[in-house]
Order: C-alpha cells, then sequence, then structure tokens
C-alpha cells in the first residue's frame, strides 16, 4: 500500500459525499465524483462553492483548486485512475457488499478502498469482495467532514495492517485527528457515544423533565463547551484536582455509578418523536436549515482556529 495518493474517487455526493469532496480538493487533490441521482453534480458543485470560502479560512494547500473536480455517472470511468476510493453509498449492508464488490473488480489491487460508514462492520462489507478484501477499509468521518477533524479507522477480519497504516497516514496528511478501533462494533465509537447521551436526552424529555431548547443548552453550555476543548476523561483528570483521575474516582464512584443505575431506557416511539419535533421546532424558530449549518460552521471555525497549535 505505497501509491501515492493524488486522485481520489468519491463514490455518493450527499451531504458527506460533498463535504469530503470539498476537503480533498482544498487539500490540493484531483476529486473524481460519481452518483446517479439526479442534479447531483449541480448539487456537489453548489454544496462546494459554499464550502470553499470557510476552507479559505483554514488554509488551502498549494495546487489547490475547485477545477480539479470531475463528474460522472458511470462507475467504472470513476474508479478507473483512482488512487484512493472514499464511498459514502446507503447505509445498507446489501448495496455496499455489491457495490464493494464491484469496486474490488475495477479498481487495481493496491487502491484503498474506504468506507464513510456510520456504524455497519468492515467485516460484513468486505465479505462480498472475493479478490482483494485485505484493502477495505472503515474511514468514518464526522459530520460535517471538511471541518470537523475526527476520522475512525476500522479494520474487518480480512483487511490489512499495511492498509489500516496507509488509511491513518493519508488521513492525517489532510489534518484530521484519526483514532484506531482495535475490535469491529455497530456504530464505531464517537456515534455509540453520542447515541448514549441523546438517548438520556430523550428519557428526559419523555418524561417530562425537561424541554427540547433546554436540555440541549444543557449539553451546548455546559460540558459540550469542556467537550470541544478536552475528552470527558480528561476533564475528569482536571476535575479531581491536585489528586488528578485517582482522587476524582475516590470521591465520585460512588455517585457516578448510582446515576448510571438511574439512567433511563426510553422508547422512541410516535409520541416521543411528536414531543421532540415540536420541541425542535419551537427551538429553531424561523430560522432554516442553511442560517442553522452556517451558524454551527461558523462556530466551528472559532474553535479550530484556536485549537489549530493542539
Amino acid at each position: 500500500m505505497s501509491r501515492p495518493i493524488k486522485r481520489v474517487t468519491v463514490i455518493g455526493t450527499g451531504v458527506i459525499g460533498a463535504s469530503w469532496t470539498a476537503l480533498f480538493l482544498a487539500k490540493g487533490l484531483e476529486v473524481v465524483a460519481t452518483d446517479v441521482a439526479p442534479a447531483a453534480e449541480a448539487s456537489l458543485g453548489r454544496f462546494v462553492e459554499d464550502a470553499w470560502p470557510a476552507l479559505t479560512k483554514l488554509g488551502l494547500a498549494p495546487g489547490a483548486s475547485r477545477s480539479n473536480l470531475q463528474f460522472t455517472t458511470d462507475l467504472p470511468t470513476a474508479v478507473k485512475t483512482a488512487d484512493l476510493v472514499q464511498e459514502n453509498g446507503p447505509e445498507r449492508i446489501d448495496f455496499k457488499k455489491k457495490l464493494f464488490a464491484q469496486l474490488d473488480e475495477l479498481s487495481a489491487p493496491d487502491v484503498i478502498i474506504a468506507s464513510s460508514s456510520s456504524g455497519l462492520t468492515m467485516s460484513e462489507i468486505q465479505s462480498g469482495c472475493p479478490s482483494h478484501p485485505e484493502r477495505c477499509v472503515i474511514a468514518h468521518p464526522f459530520n460535517p467532514p471538511h471541518l470537523i477533524p475526527l476520522v475512525e479507522i476500522v479494520g474487518g477480519t480480512k483487511t490489512s495492517e499495511a492498509t489500516i497504516q496507509a488509511a491513518s497516514a493519508f488521513y492525517t496528511a489532510l489534518g484530521k485527528r484519526t483514532i484506531r478501533l482495535h475490535k469491529e462494533v455497530m456504530g464505531h465509537v464517537a456515534n455509540r457515544l453520542q447515541a448514549a447521551l441523546w438517548r438520556e436526552v430523550v428519557y428526559l424529555i419523555a418524561s417530562g423533565v425537561v424541554s427540547v431548547a433546554d436540555a440541549d443548552s444543557a449539553v451546548a453550555w455546559g460540558p459540550g463547551l469542556r467537550w470541544g476543548i478536552m475528552g470527558p476523561t480528561q476533564l475528569f483528570h482536571l476535575g479531581g484536582g491536585q489528586g488528578g483521575i485517582e482522587h476524582f474516582l475516590e470521591q465520585f464512584t460512588g455517585p457516578m455509578t448510582a446515576w448510571w443505575k438511574d439512567l433511563g431506557s426510553p422508547e422512541l416511539n410516535r409520541e416521543v418523536q411528536q414531543k421532540i419535533i415540536s420541541g425542535v421546532h419551537a427551538e429553531v424558530g424561523s430560522h432554516s436549515i442553511e442560517e442553522l449549518a452556517a451558524r454551527r460552521d461558523e462556530l466551528l471555525l472559532g474553535l479550530l482556529a484556536l485549537r489549530a497549535n493542539d
């Protein structure tokens, strides 16, 4: 897996694929994008154009240009000259197995095939690859990939160590923060953590403890601010004062485990869903998705600027 990566094929240009495309272009790579959805090419062009000012603020690589983007609806043409494939298809195992079987046949043996899958395991996906499953790997970003640095690297049972190392090196060179999972689990790591928190948010809303807006405020203006700086375990190390994590565990193991036992297991039924839907619309008011996303990205840029030297 020593092939230099200069041209990336992006398969699927929805929210994640379009964001990957913008990032790859900003890092000076050539990109061939493919999607069979109607108007996909126009939609991708608009996304890249809208994302470019933020990427410019973060710093463009030498040679970075939106003109380095090509689009085709033909899969063989898209992967013909790829050095790496970034797959962003629907989150269905039957679809991904079939697609990876095609990519295994169409791509040169030393081309890494990376999936952005948010929860499926690579062992399942690569089981459809008869020739070179060892070059298949999960490279799961966090939305939006062109701004959020995290990429989770997960190999399947047939993924080679060389592929994992090469993929990690590639994304790190793009300025991403990669983490490696040593075991496959549904949802990987970040989504499981996110799901665990939101489960309790849903429980508190469904139980009438708090409104949707106040639950969001509790996270965004409390622990969420700290989590944008350090992870929870490191923060608890600080919470232990001079005694560090040892003192924290001595002092808070009892209360923390008592809270764990009291955490809820809500049913996300239609009634609860409607309560959340109504609460969200009341919270955001007349602001459009585009306006909210722009505000999110503006604040992310500020935080990323502060953390640029970390």
